[in-house]
């Protein structure tokens, strides 16, 4: 084995789609990392603004081993990037071209100085939860799938309400009459779950938010449940049906009887994060303390 080639590190980067700025991002980028002995592979979305880097399917860079994985975007592609490699632990560097980036906390003034923390060893850990889900039908699972934010059934009509009755632990807990139901982690908690009235729980919580959209029943409000329970939410919809979607980019329609369980994943997702608490970012994000 070449010594040289032992001592290099990789890097995978991920971008979120049509963000004309990475044309002027990615080349100093790629000599940064040539100059620090990174080999690199980008996903297709990345290989649009730049030629050189070896290219790979985004579902493929789980499946490869990485020292970090640099996403280039907003908390969307943090997402889509963590369920790829939350299997191998692949920690992930967020860097934010978006808007609000609860998750992609980086701005991208801040990129270089972050990546020489990274690769000097200076920069912390976060390990987040996810939710696991199946889709029981007739007594078969036929999807599986894993969540950073939210599991979230929504109704499929428009002018119809969705119909879930909600166990914990095979405990009935109610009948919901809503536009839909979200199971959220601690780092779902200030997405959609917030916006439909749920509390904000820091990371470190171990524990699921069962957050009611809209719902009929104005006692019905968001509840706060340990990480160690099993949530079912069984679909009763008759003929308009519902639809189950993971992190609101990907999911199926769900029908009338379908059971959707819902759990602490067995896996997680590493973050690199720089010095700002918890607090400081929802400071930042959410403008509090601001006139």
């Amino acid at each position: 084995m070449d010594p040289d080639k032992s001592k290099r590190k990789a890097v995978a980067i991920i971008s979120k789609p049509a963000k004309p700025e990475l044309a002027h991002v990615l080349p100093e980028l790629l000599a940064w990392f040539a100059k620090h002995d990174y080999d690199v592979i980008v996903d297709r979305e990345t290989a649009v603004y730049v030629q050189g880097p070896d290219v790979t399917d985004r579902s493929e860079i789980g499946a490869r081993g990485f020292d970090f994985v640099l996403v280039l975007g907003g908390d969307g592609t943090l997402l889509s990037a963590a369920r790829v490699v939350a299997k191998n632990s692949t920690p992930i560097l967020g860097v934010n071209l978006g808007t609000l980036g609860f998750l992609t906390e980086v701005p991208l003034s801040d990129l270089y100085p972050t990546l020489e923390a990274v690769s000097q060893g200076r920069c912390s850990t976060e390990s987040r939860a996810l939710v696991h889900c199946q889709l029981m039908r007739g007594g078969q699972c036929i999807a599986t799938y894993d969540a950073l934010n939210d599991v979230i059934v929504n109704k499929a009509s428009i002018a119809r309400l969705a119909n879930f009755d909600v166990y914990i632990d095979q405990v009935f807990v109610s009948n919901y009459k809503a536009d839909g139901l979200i199971i959220a982690t601690p780092t779902g908690s200030t997405a959609y779950s917030l916006a439909a009235g749920g509390p904000i729980l820091m990371p470190s919580v171990e524990a699921l938010v069962v957050t009611p959209v809209s719902p009929h029943s104005l006692t019905h409000r968001a509840l706060v449940v340990r990480d160690t329970s099993e949530i079912i939410i069984s679909v009763k919809t008759a003929e308009e049906g519902a639809y189950l979607s993971i992190d609101g980019q990907i999911g199926m329609p769900a029908r009338d009887g379908d059971r959707i369980l819902c759990r602490k994943s067995e896996h997680r997702v590493k973050l690199l994060r720089i010095k700002k608490t918890f607090f400081d970012v929802l400071r930042t994000k959410l403008k509090w303390g601001q006139r």
